[in-house]
């Protein structure tokens, strides 16, 4: 069976590598010259509204799966009378709109911060009056790995934060002084079957994921971002894997996004699940009966930032993930994963790798 994947960055040569043991094979759409699924199947270099290439892909695939958000729905839809599209386009359309996501969070009850639509600066006076500052201002499209943000701390920076995210189109967020930060990963096939992922806390810098710890031994929340995942799945109609993040407020969550795709915090699941979330996407896309998601003890994993140091190719524990991309600050190159027989264990090794290997990768 051909899958088609639309991007070949390193969730798709995760994918890729999945689907060799599940005999299928991927071909991939991508703009880059060297992309890392490279590794892991064919890639026609195009670009992702391509109409041919995408044509081309539809027609010699039996299913066509995508690898980040930022791919046209309007792409999607010129194929999806050709072969099966999924996660389906119209969850993708409700995942690159923060206006639309939070509208969908409303509906289906699931808790999330205060928030305003900001079309002026007029609006962006009346989210500071009514929701209080600090204020999280985002663009209502494309922003990731804190890219697109500005926190208004004083309303003499209303104009600034204006200017600086491009003056339209933009949504006003509550602050929220979380105790931490989860996802919530479930995967749900064409039939509906649903298999949800142990909670994983994330610990970011700079907005970017550094470190994912699971599972969260915390049976209250634990339960609620499942009840919340499901509740997403089933109104989307969803097939694939999703992941939701959510802030952490005592005994609380609060939805901030989710992502359509497999997920940086669900890397762990590689060696710390009996099934990773990679091979379970592509059961689901496929409509074969998901795998188990119980994890192997507890597992944690280290983002390469910027460079991938000697010292991580030495390791005597862990396992490292090499993308195969060339230095740059800020670039996701690799991550390392660490599973153990107790979380005091797993935080030491994960310690060790922190202090001896990435200290030295931004």
């Amino acid at each position: 069976m051909r899958i088609g994947i639309i991007g070949a960055g390193q969730l798709g040569q995760m994918l890729g590598f999945a689907a060799r043991d599940l005999d299928l094979s991927c071909h991939f759409i991508d703009p880059s010259v060297t992309p890392p699924a490279a590794q892991a199947g064919p890639v026609v270099q195009a670009a992702f509204d391509d109409s041919q290439a995408l044509a081309t892909l539809a027609d010699t695939c039996d299913v066509v799966t995508y690898e980040f958000e930022n791919v046209p729905v309007t792409a999607l839809l010129e194929i999806a009378d050709r072969v099966p599209v999924y996660p389906p386009p119209d969850a993708l359309r409700h995942a690159q709109d923060r206006l639309a996501e939070k509208r969908l969070f409303e509906m289906l009850d699931i808790p999330l911060p205060a928030y305003r639509s900001i079309d002026s600066i007029a609006d962006l006076n009346e989210a500071a009056t009514a929701i209080g500052l600090p204020l999280v201002i985002k663009t209502r499209r494309l922003g990731y790995d804190g890219k697109g943000q500005f926190v208004l701390r004083h309303l003499d920076a209303i104009e600034t934060a204006w200017r600086t995210l491009g003056q339209a189109d933009l949504i006003a967020e509550q602050w929220v002084d979380f105790d931490s930060e989860v996802s919530a990963i479930g995967v749900r096939n064409v039939d509906g079957d649903i298999v949800t992922y142990p909670l994983t806390r994330n610990e970011h810098v700079d907005g970017m994921l550094r470190i994912s710890r699971a599972p969260v031994e915390n049976p209250v929340i634990t339960r609620h971002a499942e009840r919340y995942v499901r509740k997403l799945l089933d109104n989307l109609a969803y097939v694939g894997v999703l992941t939701l993040e959510l802030f952490v407020v005592g005994d609380g969550l609060f939805a901030n996004e989710f992502a359509p795709r497999v997920h940086n915090s669900g890397h762990w699941t590689i060696e710390g699940a009996a099934t990773s979330q990679f091979a379970n996407h592509l059961l689901a896309i496929t409509n074969r009966p998901l795998q188990s998601s119980q994890i192997r003890g507890y597992a944690g994993m280290i983002n390469l930032i910027g460079r991938i140091p000697d010292a991580a190719r030495r390791l005597k524990v862990g396992q490292l993930h090499d993308y195969g991309k060339l230095p740059r600050r800020g670039r996701k190159l690799g991550h390392i994963t660490a599973v153990a027989d107790s979380a005091a264990e797993r935080d030491r090794i994960l310690a060790d790798i922190e202090r001896n290997v990435t200290q030295s990768t931004h």
